[in-house]
């Protein structure tokens, strides 16, 4: 099994769109179609600082990592905050998550970033047993206010 991690294509939208389902649906989530397309736009727009790597199988997209580019306060080089990441449930446990963060710690190093980083679900143990094995929980605790 060869999966190829790559920059997102506007090809690739069909097959986003139903990872992304499957993603907001895993969160227990709803994100309105209007949010969905605005997002996908985003994604597409190499002027944005999102912007999305994605896992190719056998010519379809199974999992995408979407990440923000942005400055910060406590180091000078940008900083990356991976903001999603999904696999299709059928390719999961084959090493695709841990491809696709492989690539970005490589863009990391390759581009001067100072961090990469990210959150899931405390209750997430399938997603933390991967994430585990490149660092520790930094102990910050997630506070959300939406308007």
């Amino acid at each position: 099994m060869t999966v190829e991690i790559r920059h997102a294509a506007p090809g690739d939208e069909a097959d986003w769109r139903r990872l992304w389902a499957g993603y907001v649906a895993f969160y227990r989530v709803a994100v309105s179609p209007d949010v969905t397309t605005t997002t996908w736009g985003r994604i597409i727009d190499p002027a944005t600082p999102l912007f999305m790597r994605v896992a190719v199988l056998d010519g379809h997209v199974v999992g995408f990592a979407i990440c923000l580019l942005h400055e910060a306060t406590w180091v000078k080089e940008p900083v990356c905050y991976l903001e999603d990441l999904f696999l299709d449930e059928a390719v999961r446990g084959k090493g695709i998550g841990k491809a696709l963060l492989d690539d970005l710690v490589d863009k990391a190093k390759a581009n001067g970033w100072a961090r990469l980083y990210w959150h899931t679900d405390e209750g997430n143990q399938t997603a933390r047993r991967l994430y585990d094995k490149y660092t520790e929980a930094d102990g910050h605790v997630h506070y959300r206010m939406s308007f």
